[in-house]
């Protein structure tokens, strides 16, 4: 199989090592990257093929993934154009819809759409899926299988919705981030050390979520299980809903995926 990245970055050095765990051959992977540096440290870390342009990248691969920022996409496909055969187009580009991607490839019409999110860097992502019409059994599975490296996988049926993806998961670990320098803050406050602080916020976090992932009730029904009446914990939660807490993460969840349709619109009518 021959898959070809386009674009090196960060994104693409997590997912070319998940899949080289997962069986995938070195020897099968090629990498366009204009940067000496980004092409350097995926030969030493994967020996992967790496091309400093796609012009010289191999024509008709079984998989293209494409991983370079939005803006500078449909410059980054043109060398591309007519020379896919087959292949199976993965976006991995925020905010581009496959309308875009297909017309700047020429009308190729085998193609996913991905948001993944930045935890894939340490292979405990989550990336929502959107396949075309035109995308069989088959390559929905090697495109899960190829994202399936870095974490979990959720399949979209209506490309519309990728929007809200891109707002919850592909944004949040920067709302989750943002509760955890509060809680370090708080601790400081309180008068602990930045090591303790950091301590009690990240592993307080990620043992929530362990909880609430190897749980089926709610999230509600936790929260109410470590909230006693008149207790320590009502009087946080108490404080947070007068400050708006809950009402401006919802919120800005929708500013994020209204954000997301803007910046689409305006990329993909280049």
């Amino acid at each position: 199989m021959k898959i070809l990245f386009l674009g090196g970055g960060n994104m693409a050095n997590a997912l070319i090592g998940g899949m080289l765990r997962q069986g995938f051959a070195a020897a099968d992977i090629h990498v366009v990257d204009p940067g000496s540096e980004a092409r350097e440290r995926l030969a030493a870390s994967y020996a992967v093929n790496c091309h400093a342009d796609a012009k010289t990248a191999p024509d008709a691969p079984d998989v293209l993934i494409l991983a370079v920022k939005p803006q500078q996409m449909r410059e980054a496909v043109a060398p591309l154009v007519g020379r896919l055969g087959d292949a199976l187009v993965i976006s991995i580009a925020a905010g581009l819809d496959m309308a875009a991607l297909g017309r700047w490839l020429g009308g190729h019409p085998r193609l996913v759409r991905c948001m993944p999110n930045t935890p894939a860097l340490v292979g405990a992502g989550i990336t929502g899926l959107c396949a075309a019409a035109a995308v069989d059994a088959a390559g929905r599975a090697l495109a899960e299988r190829v994202l399936r490296a870095v974490g979990s996988t959720v399949w979209i049926a209506d490309e519309a919705q990728m929007d809200g993806v891109t707002a919850i998961s592909g944004s949040g670990p920067a709302y989750v981030f943002l509760f955890i320098e509060a809680l370090q803050q708080a601790a400081a406050e309180l008068g602990f050390t930045p090591e303790q602080g950091r301590q009690l916020a990240i592993e307080t976090v990620s043992g929530a979520a362990a909880l609430a992932a190897a749980s089926s009730e709610p999230a509600a029904v936790l929260r109410e299980r470590v909230t006693s009446k008149g207790g320590t914990t009502a009087a946080a939660l108490e404080t947070m809903a007068a400050r708006g807490v809950k009402d401006g993460i919802v919120a800005g969840c929708h500013a994020a995926a209204a954000r997301g349709r803007e910046l689409g619109q305006l990329l993909g009518g280049q």
